[in-house]
């Protein structure tokens, strides 16, 4: 069963840094984009960071350029967040995600091109 598992949240104070992981299985997770969405309490699902299937593209939502970067390491299934510089509004539930198709970003910020996700890992930033 295709499946992702993200790992690495937890309580950090303002200005802080955390680093999420996210670990893929039962599909084929080097051909697909990779996204970062996250949802905070009261408040829609957001798009957060992707990376193309390759690696050699990296998307961010507008709040998040400068402070957040994602990677990706295909020969371990994973794919990563970097957060620094962590403010309260940053804390949310953050989902990893497997686009639909293969070998394109389309889609890369829309929630409905990807197909498969993770439970969460919640961050918490403290002011």
């Amino acid at each position: 069963q295709p499946q992702l598992v993200e790992s690495g949240g937890g309580l950090v104070q303002t200005g802080g840094s955390l680093r999420l992981s996210c670990l893929a299985s039962g599909f084929e997770f080097s051909k697909r984009l990779a996204g970062w969405f996250r949802r905070a309490p009261g408040k829609d699902r957001e798009f957060v960071a992707a990376i193309g299937w390759s690696g050699d593209y990296t998307y961010y939502a507008d709040s998040m350029k400068g402070r957040f970067t994602v990677s990706r390491v295909n020969a371990n299934m994973s794919v990563y967040l970097q957060m620094n510089n962590l403010k309260p509004d940053d804390t949310a539930l953050y989902f990893c995600a497997a686009a639909r198709r293969k070998y394109t970003d389309y889609g890369r910020s829309d929630p409905s091109e990807y197909e498969v996700w993770g439970q969460g890992t919640q961050v918490t930033v403290s002011s």
